[in-house]
């Protein structure tokens, strides 16, 4: 059975899409910790991060960055925390997450309720400085 994230990729889940590239794709957090909350995921299903092939791996990283300066750009924060924990969901996501203290990346801290009109705001803007 195909995880909620490829279903995001095949468009059987809606989702806010930042970016995609043939390999990746990138959107927003439905359950964000800060505006700007995004995931970026490979788009071969893998559940764990590092099962992932090294060049697939390395690539992914660069993928990211390039998403993380964009959000950094829009967003305002300190800078964009990278955290991979892998247990949420059985597809390898990294979390792109505005802060600006250690506190911002908890996990167990209540998350944002975002409008959809937020949401697609937020998304536009990021996108727009790809």
């Amino acid at each position: 059975m195909a995880s909620i994230f490829t279903r995001i990729i095949q468009g059987e889940i809606p989702c806010y899409k930042i970016a995609e590239s043939e390999k990746f794709f990138a959107f927003l957090d439905i359950n964000p910790l800060a505006r700007g909350h995004t995931l970026v995921i490979p788009k071969q299903e893998t559940d764990y991060y590092f099962d992932l092939e090294d060049d697939l791996l390395a690539e992914m990283q660069v993928f990211s960055k390039k998403i993380a300066l964009a959000v950094d750009s829009v967003v305002e924060c300190e800078r964009v925390g990278v955290v991979v924990l892998g247990l949420e969901v059985p597809h390898a996501h990294i979390h792109l997450i505005p802060i600006n203290s250690l506190y911002d990346i908890e996990f167990s801290r209540p998350k944002l309720k975002l409008s959809p009109e937020e949401f697609e705001e937020i998304a536009e803007k990021i996108r727009s400085a790809l």
